[in-house]
């Protein structure tokens, strides 16, 4: 008997589970539905973008001899949500199950696996081994261990893929598993960055974003200069281009912010990799070939775009499965601040926030070191409520989805799992700010000063954040320095931290330009 086949807007991958025994008189079902559109209001950029990914998707599948029935967001007879969708195709009779591959959210697999007894007969969830290791394999590495940590299963990783390995498979190549004291170079004035690659928009992706401009007007974000692949040949266009171009100089400059070089070095796939369009494995070997066949890219280069993808992004995937549901409702600093009207109108004079916010407005994409450390920080130091900083960052960035978002944010951002996923809280002054940018220079406040109108906020607010969580976070090994130089400020010392502290986060609850 056929088989009715949903494929989501994140699973745009011809060799998905799913997909894999289509047979004559099965159905692909695709969808593109409000509720997923709204139950946050997604960027302009990122709704456009997957719609747009997804009807090619659906188009190339058709091409391949496979039946598809693809439901528009404005069509007439839209259900507005999965379920209905489903319920709507199966109305046409004949099939005896439904096939899904496990979906990135679990807010979505929770409505899934009700779906049997919901529509009587059998729904198959099958795993989404595109990811490199498994919910299984993670929940297994991760069972007894009182602090996960990224490095140790990297190296597992690494080994078990056989990834910049030497010849025994056993030692990492240059003697070290990782690079990253290399890969913090300042980018000096005159630094020449390749341009982004901007693919311009065909005759369906021009409909989509019409689309967008019409139904989701309200929504952040601007549609202009749409420029993100939409097919898995322009996703490989600007995977190559990362390899030819900027590769050789991504390592060493990967933590680096320049005002009006929004993307500088990096890769920008993370959007094609999390909707389907390229793979893991594929990105990583690409990768590592180069290393082999070019004497400009280095080995540090390369093993810090290997960490991301081959580490860090199947580590936050395993600990977001681990603690579903709820992991983005830890708190552990018990912080409560609304978030900040800045970070949807960028009205503020502190400049590192305003570039930050003004590019992920116009582009839906902030490199990590701009979310960790500016936005993220911030947020950190302000004790903005978790949940709303969870909520901010699943809307404006084109290649979030929860699972990923939510562990980056949650424990890496705000520690507001307690440690789990960070030995200790990314909390940083202005200092860090000016040796990774040159936002500084064009900044109303002085980084150099620590009190007083002038100053910048990170630097009181940074000893205001350890001394309000100081029976927190005092006993972190990590911590012990800068909490030896607390104790050993004067009171009057002290006292103006509290009040510069005090004096600006007002101004912030006020709505006030600080």
């Amino acid at each position: 008997m056929p088989a009715l086949r949903l494929v989501l807007g994140d699973q745009l991958t011809p060799q998905l589970a799913s997909l894999r025994d289509y047979a004559d008189g099965d159905l692909v079902l695709m969808a593109e539905v409000w509720d997923e559109a709204t139950y946050v209001r997604h960027h302009k950029k990122k709704i456009a973008f997957i719609f747009a990914a997804m009807r090619h998707f659906a188009k190339a599948l058709e091409e391949q001899g496979l039946d598809v029935r693809y439901v528009t967001l404005d069509d007439p007879d839209n259900a507005g949500s999965l379920a209905a969708e489903v319920s709507r195709a199966l109305a046409l009779g004949g099939f005896d199950r439904l096939v899904l591959t496990h979906p990135g959210e679990y807010r979505v697999l929770a409505e899934m696996q009700q779906w049997s007894q919901r529509f009587g007969l059998p729904v198959v969830i099958r795993d989404d081994d595109r990811f490199l290791c498994s919910i299984n394999q993670f929940a297994d590495w991760a069972t007894g261990k009182k602090q996960l940590r990224m490095e140790f299963f990297y190296r597992i990783m690494r080994r078990r893929h056989q990834v910049l390995m030497e010849a025994d498979g056993e030692k990492p190549l240059g003697g070290k598993w990782n690079f990253d004291a290399l890969n913090r170079g300042r980018a000096e004035p005159g630094l020449l960055v390749p341009a982004h690659t901007h693919l311009d928009p065909d005759g369906l992706t021009r409909e989509v974003i019409a689309l967008i401009e019409e139904r989701f007007a309200s929504h952040f974000g601007s549609l202009s200069s749409f420029g993100f692949a939409v097919t898995r040949h322009g996703a490989l266009e600007v995977l190559d281009q990362f390899i030819e171009q900027r590769l050789s100089s991504f390592g060493t400059y990967q933590d680096a912010m320049v005002q009006g070089e929004p993307w500088m070095f990096h890769s920008h796939i993370a959007l094609y990799l999390n909707v389907g369009l390229l793979t893991p494995l594929e990105c990583v070997q690409r990768a590592e070939a180069a290393y082999h066949a070019r004497e400009d890219v280095a080995l540090n280069c390369v093993e810090g775009f290997v960490r991301q993808i081959l580490g860090w992004r199947e580590f936050v995937r395993g600990i977001y499965w681990l603690r579903a549901p709820g992991y983005g409702e830890e708190n552990f600093l018990e912080a409560t601040r609304a978030l900040p009207e800045l970070y949807w109108t960028a009205n503020t004079q502190m400049n590192c926030l305003r570039q930050c916010v003004s590019e992920t407005r116009d582009n839906a994409y902030a490199h990590h070191i701009q979310r960790l450390m500016v936005l993220g920080n911030f947020a950190l130091l302000a004790g903005v409520d978790p949940a709303q900083v969870n909520e901010w960052f699943l809307i404006v960035y084109a290649d979030a989805f929860e699972w990923v978002e939510q562990p980056n944010v949650t424990g890496m951002a705000l520690f507001a799992d307690g440690g789990l996923l960070a030995s200790k809280p990314y909390a940083a002054s202005g200092a860090y700010i000016n040796k990774m940018s040159d936002y500084c220079q064009g900044c109303r406040y002085q980084v150099a000063t620590k009190n007083g109108p002038k100053a910048c906020p990170f630097n009181y607010l940074y000893w205001d954040f350890l001394e309000r969580n100081a029976e927190k976070l005092s006993n972190n090994q990590r911590l012990a320095m800068p909490y030896r130089t607390l104790l050993r400020m004067s009171d009057d010392k002290r006292a103006a931290i509290r009040a510069d502290s005090q004096r600006f986060l007002k101004a912030l609850d006020d709505g006030q330009l600080v």
